[in-house]
This record gives structure tokens, C-alpha cells and sequence, in this order.
């Protein structure tokens, strides 16, 4: 109950300032939340089809790996199955992986989408809790200006302590921001990574099997 009360006379201390900048704490928390869901969902996803696919590719069983890519929803899945369905009628490898990479270039904004919001936010937090304290210094120095000379020195003090609880509560939104977004963005990076290793990994198997045909032919 102390502590519900110290965090209360915090906020309602630091003045008009401290709304908007609650504000983009709930926002810049909700779209972390949605984005570290969504990137891990992906992951697993990708993960779980790519198990799935190994085996298949290994043995050159390409209409059980379009039935396999067609039904899931995975990343993984569109773009390999953009790649199966262009082996038939594509005769290079370029074909097939230019193929894969218009898929890649549709998937990967999927996955950055919203994550730089975070940093944005970030900022806004930080000069938020910076304009909060100046406007509240700026008052401040004129309530002193028309005080008792011997209350001076104590109402300042106070209306600089008050003044600075804004820009604190603008620091304490925009660190956690700031490290979540870095995480979110190094996330993202292993997730675009592993889609292009797995599409190079899949582009060699289709190589060598094309290339264990011929000489078998």
C-alpha cells in the first residue's frame, strides 16, 4: 500500500506531462508484447516445417514438399513453395531463386512491421519527460518570483524536485524502449537469416538432385 502510494504522489508530481508520456509507455509495451509473440509464433513455425520438409527434399520427393509448403502458413512454407512450384518449368537456378526472393522481399516487412515504432517512442518519451520539466521549471521560477524572500529557497527547491519527476518517468519508458526494440530488431534479423539459409540450403538440394539425375540419365 506504501508503495501504491509512492508511485501515485510520483505521477500525479510530476504534472500534466506525465499523461501523454503514460500514454507511450502503454502503446510502445503493447506493440512489444504483439511483436515478441508474433517473431517467436514465426520461429516455431518455420522450425516445426523445415523439420518436416528435410527429409523430403533429401529425397527428392518435391510433390509431398508442395503438399507440405501449400498448407502451412509458415514464412518458410510461402517461399519455398515458391521455389517447388517454379522447379518444373524453370531450367536455371536463378529462375528458382529469383522466384524465392520476390517471396522474401514480400515476408520480410511482415516481420519488421511495427518494431520501429519502439524506437520512436523512445525519443517521444524522452523529450516529453525534457518539455514537462522545462514548462515546469519555467513555472516555477515565476510563482518564486512573486514569493515571500524568506520562502524562496524551500518553494524552489520543491518546484525543482516536482519539475524533475517528469523527466525521470520519460527515462524510465524510454531505456526499457530502447533495449526491447534492440532485441525485437536482433530477433527479426535471425528470423530473416534463417529464411534465406534455408532457401540456399533448399536450392542445393535441388541442384544435387537435378545434377544425380543427369548423370544417372
Amino acid at each position: 500500500m506504501e508503495f501504491y502510494s509512492v508511485v501515485v504522489g510520483f505521477f500525479q508530481g510530476g504534472g500534466e506531462f506525465m499523461y501523454p508520456i503514460a500514454v507511450v509507455a502503454a502503446i510502445g509495451l503493447a506493440i512489444a508484447i504483439e511483436r515478441y509473440v508474433y517473431l517467436t509464433i514465426v520461429s516455431l513455425k518455420n522450425r516445426s516445417l523445415w523439420n518436416d520438409l528435410t527429409p523430403l527434399l533429401a529425397q527428392g520427393d518435391f510433390k509431398r514438399a508442395v503438399a507440405l509448403t501449400s498448407k502451412s502458413d509458415a514464412a518458410i512454407g510461402t517461399i519455398l513453395n515458391y521455389g517447388l512450384a517454379r522447379i518444373q518449368s524453370a531450367r536455371r537456378r536463378d529462375d528458382i531463386e529469383k522466384a524465392m526472393e520476390e517471396s522474401l522481399m514480400e515476408i520480410v516487412p511482415r516481420l519488421e512491421k511495427r518494431t520501429h515504432y519502439l524506437g520512436t517512442f523512445a525519443n517521444m518519451a524522452t523529450l516529453l519527460g525534457l518539455l514537462g520539466t522545462v514548462i515546469g521549471l519555467i513555472a516555477a521560477f515565476g510563482a518564486v518570483a512573486n514569493a515571500n524572500p524568506a520562502e524562496k529557497a524551500n518553494l524552489l527547491s520543491a518546484s525543482i524536485s516536482v519539475a524533475m519527476n517528469c523527466t525521470a518517468f520519460g527515462l524510465m519508458v524510454a531505456v526499457p524502449l530502447v533495449i526491447v526494440h534492440a532485441v525485437l530488431q536482433t530477433k527479426t534479423t535471425e528470423l530473416v537469416d534463417s529464411l534465406e539459409m534455408a532457401s540456399v540450403k533448399f536450392l542445393n538440394s535441388i541442384t544435387e538432385r537435378r545434377g544425380d539425375t543427369q548423370a544417372g540419365a
